[in-house]
């Protein structure tokens, strides 16, 4: 039922970094786990970190290194942080959530676009 509202995308050059915001409309300390995805033009959506309720946290290869996602509970906000940025990570990125004992994440909001330049 909580609802997700993505921030802070923009155009940003090679090299450069962005920080992305996840606020949610409730309390986000009980929720087992918040995520981050992407999806690039004319592909699938694709996890890229994830961070649990206790603080345990994913990166997929392909940012390992280079991008960050942590939590304030206080304030109901995800947020990812992403250095070094690529054209490759040109996409629109996605959070979302998912329940303890729950297999696919939900609450998706709308999306926040990056795009990178050259």
């Amino acid at each position: 039922q909580v609802r997700l509202a993505e921030s802070g995308g923009s155009l940003v050059q090679s090299g450069g970094s962005l920080r992305l915001s996840c606020a949610a409309s409730e309390s986000i300390t009980n929720i087992y786990n918040m995520a981050w995805f992407r999806q690039p033009p004319g592909s699938r959506r694709a996890l890229l970190a994830s961070i649990t309720s206790t603080g345990t946290t994913y990166y997929a290869d392909s940012i390992k290194g280079r991008f960050t996602i942590s939590r304030d509970n206080a304030e109901n906000t995800v947020y990812l942080q992403m250095n070094d940025l690529k054209p490759e990570d040109t996409a629109v990125y996605y959070c979302a959530q998912k329940n303890r004992d729950a297999v696919l994440y939900s609450s998706w909001g709308q999306g926040t676009q990056v795009t990178v330049s050259s």
